[in-house]
């Protein structure tokens, strides 16, 4: 996805990674080599959904599938995303046919720090096979959510300077917890804080309105940590500001309706005025807020809206693989990345096209009955 399409071109697959890529006439094939034959077909890296729940908010099961708030207190930076994910849950053979083979699966945000993230593919036995980067952040949250779910809790997180300043509480207890030995173990809040003041992690923010934006951009300079803004329903606004700065956005959902009041500025357009602005745009499904087989589409919806081409395919490959810091692994067909490889029927921007075959680490992982 970095250069341009290659018309009538050849992908060498070994031991699970790509090998070789480029015009068929320029790639030869090793002899003891398995031939698929893709004619008419649009291949394109596994895509890459840089926001779900899935896994932790299982569908067609309720209460017993529901892992995605812990909610007991406003802090939780110490849990992990990861003891949560089932791997059973149906949303990954969804993502798989829909050409989705990677996917960052976030706590929910009910609390204003909600646990650690994590970037899995969407096969295996467990997680633990399908992790690709565990942590890949810290989630946060501002705004309506946090402050709905501790209104009552006395919690001192019922308003948005509440909320913000235990953020700031937060971090400045976690740099005093590292300066103060004994160090803090690797199981406590401030140590998973710690991770993200010294650079290894990003902090994920939720922040729909502009001013949760602006809020998010200050305590950041405030503590000097990388951000994510998530959702980003009214980025458009500082979209100069964004650009200025290099903060990605995780942009969406884009469908469906205004059903709070921080959603009333939603558009489609708003990953076309951030790209056209500079800004690292990702597009995202909130799955299953948006069901996942709907990533493609929303890409789609948003070239409607005026995005180029070629920027919204990348927001749901190559983009997503930068903000997490594994684009050597994943979101593009490049030698020595992992083979996940999607043929299509056609343009994927096309609603007409489909996923024929899901290769995930050069094994199929979906097959069109088709096919």
């Amino acid at each position: 996805m970095h250069g341009a399409p290659i018309e009538a071109g050849t992908v060498v697959v070994r031991d699970g990674r790509i090998a070789a890529v480029g015009p068929s006439a320029n790639v030869p094939l090793p002899a003891e080599a398995e031939i698929v034959r893709a004619e008419g077909c649009w291949v394109l890296p596994g895509l890459i959904d840089a926001h779900t729940h899935a896994g932790i908010e299982e569908q067609s099961v309720g209460e017993p599938g529901d892992d995605l708030n812990e909610a007991s207190r406003p802090d939780d930076a110490e849990l992990r995303v990861i003891d949560g994910i089932n791997p059973a849950d149906q949303a990954f053979e969804d993502a798989l046919a829909a050409g989705v083979t990677t996917v960052a699966v976030l706590p929910g945000s009910a609390s204003p720090i909600g646990g650690q993230t994590a970037l899995v593919k969407c096969q295996g036995r467990t997680v633990d096979e399908m992790i690709v980067r565990s942590p890949a952040g810290v989630k946060s949250a501002l705004g309506e959510n946090p402050k709905r779910v501790w209104a009552t809790r006395h919690a001192g997180a019922a308003t948005r300077p509440g909320i913000a300043a235990l953020i700031r509480r937060a971090f400045t207890a976690a740099q005093q917890a590292a300066s103060d030995p004994p160090q803090e173990s690797s199981g406590t809040p401030a140590a998973a804080l710690w991770r993200v003041l010294d650079g290894e992690l990003p902090w994920h923010q939720h922040a729909h309105r502009a001013d949760d934006i602006a809020t998010a951009l200050r305590l950041a300079d405030e503590f000097g940590y990388r951000l994510v803004i998530h959702h980003g329903t009214e980025a458009h606004l500082l979209a100069d500001i964004l650009a200025a700065r290099d903060i990605p956005v995780v942009c969406g959902p884009l469908i469906g309706t205004r059903g709070k009041v921080e959603l009333a500025g939603r558009t489609w357009r708003t990953p076309a005025v951030l790209h056209a602005a500079g800004v690292r745009v990702a597009i995202t499904t909130d799955h299953p807020g948006v069901p996942i087989q709907l990533l493609v589409l929303q890409a789609a919806l948003a070239v409607k809206a005026g995005m180029d081409r070629a920027a919204a395919l990348r927001a749901i490959t190559s983009v997503p693989a930068e903000i997490y810091g594994v684009a050597d692994r994943i979101g593009s067909l490049t030698v020595g990345t992992d083979a996940d490889v999607v043929l299509w029927s056609g343009d994927p921007l096309d609603v007409m096209s489909r996923p024929l075959l899901v290769y995930v680490e050069g094994r199929v992982a979906y097959r069109d009955a088709d096919w």
